[in-house]
This record gives C-alpha cells, sequence and structure tokens, in this order.
C-alpha cells in the first residue's frame, strides 16, 4: 500500500540532506601551513575538492556525511616539493639506461615514482627537467585521474648550453651526440634561449628550468662554472614573463648564480657556493631558494662507493654535496625565502620527508620547516589562493601523522593519510 508522506515533514527531511555530500574530518591537531601555531581539536569540512569550514571542535555528521576521525593525529594541507625528476632514480645503472630504455619505458616508471610521492604526502610537486615528453604526459593521465600521483608543474626539457650541465648528449660517442639545439634544450645566443622557452610553452610546459652553471652529476669536469651569458639570461627571463612563466635556476658556482639573480628568475635551486652578497640580492630581488639538502646527502655518501658514480663525477659529489647543508644554515640565517625542495630522483622518491629532518638540523624550526614545504611553496608556484593552507575555499589536500612533528620532526618520514582535492588516496 502507498504510504503518504505530508508535505511538511517531507520537505523537513530534505532540509536534513546537505546540498552537497560533505566530508568531515575530525582532526586532534591541525598545523594550517599559514598560523604560526597549531590548533587543537578541530572540524575541517569538505564539499567536492574544497574546504567549505573550519570549525572548532568536533562537529557531528548530518545525515549523508561521511566523518573521517584523526582525533588521534596532527592534520596538514597537503606537502609541496619544489624540485623533483619523477622520470627517473640515480643508481648504478642511470648514465647507461638512457641507451636501452625507452621513452615509453621511462613514463612506465615515472607512474611507479608518481605514486610513491603522493602516498609519501606531497600532494603537488614542481618537476624540473625530463626529456621533455614524459612528464607533461605523466601530469596529463594524473590530471585525467588514469593513475595516482601528486598534482605536477612541469618544466618540460631544462634548457642548457652546448657542453652544459643539462645537455643531453654530454659524455656520449662523437658519432652519437650529433648538435642539440633549442628544442632539445640546448641554446647559444639570445635568439636561441626565445626559441627554447617558447618551444617548451609548445611541448606543455608549466616553468622554465635553466642550469646556469655546471652540475654534479653531468659527464663534464666543472660543477660550479657559469654557463650562460647576461644576455641569454635576461632573453630567456623576458620571453618567460610573456609566456607567464617562473624560471628556476639550478645553480651551484657563484658567478652564474648572480647573474641569474640580476636577470630576474623566481627561484636558485641547490645554491651550493651561494655568498652573502647574492644572499641580500635574493632578498632585494625577491628570489627564493630551493636548497635540495636530501641530494647532496645522497651525492656525498654514493661518492664514497667505488664503482657507484663515474670517476668525473665523484670529487664533484663529495666536494659540493656536504656544502648544500652548511649553505641552506646560512641562508636561512640570512632571511632568504626558502622553499621545499628535495631533488628527489637523485635522492630515492618517496623519502622526500628526510628533508624535514636536515631542514631542522640546518637551524630552521619545525613550523617554519613545515610552512617550507606548505606556504612558501604555494607562493612560489603563484597558487598560494588555491593551495598551501587549511582555509575556507582552498583545494581540500589534507595529510596526517601520528603525533607532533614539531616535538619530533622525523615522523613527517610516515604520513598516515593522504587526501587530494577531496579524494582520499590513503588512510591508515
Amino acid at each position: 500500500m502507498l504510504r503518504r508522506i505530508p508535505l511538511f515533514a517531507a520537505i523537513v527531511a530534505l532540509a536534513a540532506v546537505p546540498a552537497y555530500a560533505r566530508t568531515l574530518v575530525h582532526a586532534g591537531r591541525v598545523i594550517d601551513g599559514a598560523s604560526e601555531r597549531p590548533l587543537e581539536r578541530v572540524t575541517v569540512v569538505i564539499e567536492g575538492d574544497r574546504i567549505v569550514e573550519v570549525a572548532a571542535g568536533y562537529l557531528e555528521p548530518a545525515a549523508g556525511d561521511e566523518l573521517i576521525d584523526l582525533s588521534r593525529h596532527t592534520v596538514m594541507p597537503g606537502l609541496m616539493d619544489m624540485h623533483t625528476h619523477l622520470m627517473s632514480q640515480m643508481s648504478k645503472e642511470a648514465y647507461t639506461e638512457r641507451f636501452v630504455l625507452n621513452p615509453t619505458d621511462y613514463a612506465m616508471r615515472a607512474t611507479v615514482f608518481a605514486e610513491r610521492t603522493l602516498m609519501a604526502g606531497f600532494t603537488t610537486v614542481r618537476d624540473l627537467g625530463d626529456d621533455g615528453q614524459v612528464i607533461v604526459s605523466l601530469k596529463r593521465a594524473i590530471n585525467a585521474g588514469w593513475i595516482p600521483g601528486p598534482r605536477i608543474y612541469t618544466a618540460g626539457k631544462s634548457i642548457a648550453t652546448t657542453g652544459g650541465h643539462a645537455d643531453p648528449t654530454n659524455g656520449w660517442r662523437r658519432d652519437l651526440e650529433g648538435d642539440p639545439g633549442p628544442r632539445e634544450g640546448v641554446i647559444n645566443g639570445p635568439g636561441d634561449a626565445r626559441k627554447a622557452v617558447r618551444q617548451r610553452y609548445k611541448d606543455g610546459a608549466d616553468l622554465i628550468k635553466i642550469t646556469a652553471t655546471g652540475g654534479v652529476l653531468s659527464l663534464a669536469a666543472s660543477g660550479q662554472n657559469p654557463q650562460f651569458t647576461d644576455e641569454e639570461l635576461r632573453a630567456i627571463v623576458e620571453t618567460a614573463r610573456d609566456y607567464g612563466f617562473a624560471v628556476a635556476v639550478h645553480a651551484h658556482g657563484a658567478e652564474g648564480m648572480k647573474r641569474a639573480v640580476l636577470a630576474g628568475v623566481t627561484s636558485i635551486e641547490h645554491g651550493t657556493l651561494m655568498t652573502d652578497e647574492i644572499m641580500q640580492l635574493m632578498k632585494k630581488h625577491g628570489t627564493y631558494y630551493v636548497p635540495t639538502i636530501s641530494a647532496g646527502v645522497f651525492v656525498a655518501e654514493k661518492a664514497a662507493e667505488d664503482d657507484y658514480l663515474p670517476e668525473i663525477v665523484r670529487p664533484k659529489a663529495a666536494a659540493i654535496g656536504p656544502q648544500i647543508h652548511k649553505t641552506f644554515a646560512r641562508a636561512y640565517k640570512a632571511g632568504v625565502k626558502i622553499a621545499f625542495g628535495t631533488d628527489s630522483g637523485v635522492s630515492p622518491h618517496g623519502e622526500n620527508a628526510r628533508e624535514f629532518v636536515y631542514m631542522v638540523q640546518g637551524g630552521m624550526p619545525p613550523m617554519k620547516a613545515i610552512q617550507s614545504a606548505t606556504m612558501e611553496a604555494a607562493r612560489l608556484l603563484r597558487v598560494e589562493n588555491e593551495l598551501g593552507s587549511i582555509e575556507h575555499g582552498k583545494i581540500a589536500d589534507l595529510v596526517a601523522v601520528a603525533g607532533d612533528p614539531l616535538e619530533d620532526i622525523a615522523i613527517m618520514s610516515d604520513v598516515r593519510f593522504v587526501m587530494k582535492a577531496g579524494v582520499v588516496y590513503k588512510n591508515e
């Protein structure tokens, strides 16, 4: 028999169900990415992919709400790593595998590294250099929901000069090396520089990465010599500005670093031999510093092993690696703006949070270290209105650890919960 419901009762019943399904997260402690002190006993209310309320106390779920109980955990914004290389991972075979692996092989393996990164709590990354194709495709696959992974901002192929740190043919046999140009990320002169930036735009990159000095792992003698002229740097920065690109700069040596800062780049990566003068210039120009201490520690350890690194690389790794940690301590004390970055792909993927330990060892308070991977990273990416903090209207990226990372920063390596854009990927 048909049962009739009084109109008033039906209206009340409908009013009790939210217009959109909500997720309520009961957080025992919240480090929101913006405040200097943690909040206690908080409910984060999520609708779709957005945070709609951050309420004091534990709200009772309404009919249809999903409740996630993290009352014994510290909840933070999704972490952000500003220097990764998801296409590869350093190994004894890294220098020879490019002759036996196809781009599709790299792409398939990159999906593993991407998921590993997300499960470690890093919901957003900058990828600063691949072959120009793999990470753009990886980003699209993640955005389409085909595979799990972090939100990616990619530079595509790094831009170098002939023989420079990101010249893809360094160390190759003469008949194989050819003459790579702007399409392959190798420039000589301002005209080439502009063409290379425009090629990155065509390829689907989100920002520009250049190698302003020599590098540790490239098959070349110097790890620190300047490798771009002032005119080339200005051409890159001016063209990048036309296309809305930030410019990230690999730099170990002081002269190349100084030229890049004066040209108006966005960030200095590694910054190993940064001088006091350069620190003051970075403060004046608002240039960010992305330290990548993890990579320095890793290559210094591997330099001590026989047969792990090529002989031309070992002395550079032994000298430059340990210096990054010392430079970080000086830069933090000097007040340079710092955003979190690991160079994962040199150091192992999924171990990104070790950087927090090194930063705290270098004198940065745990709260500042966490903020470097949340709001400071969001500012570097120019997405601070969308990401980087747990606030009304922001994208619902949340991670959680059991315990208090302000007391023991090492627990950042044991992320128990990961939500990206309102979707739970990990809940232990």
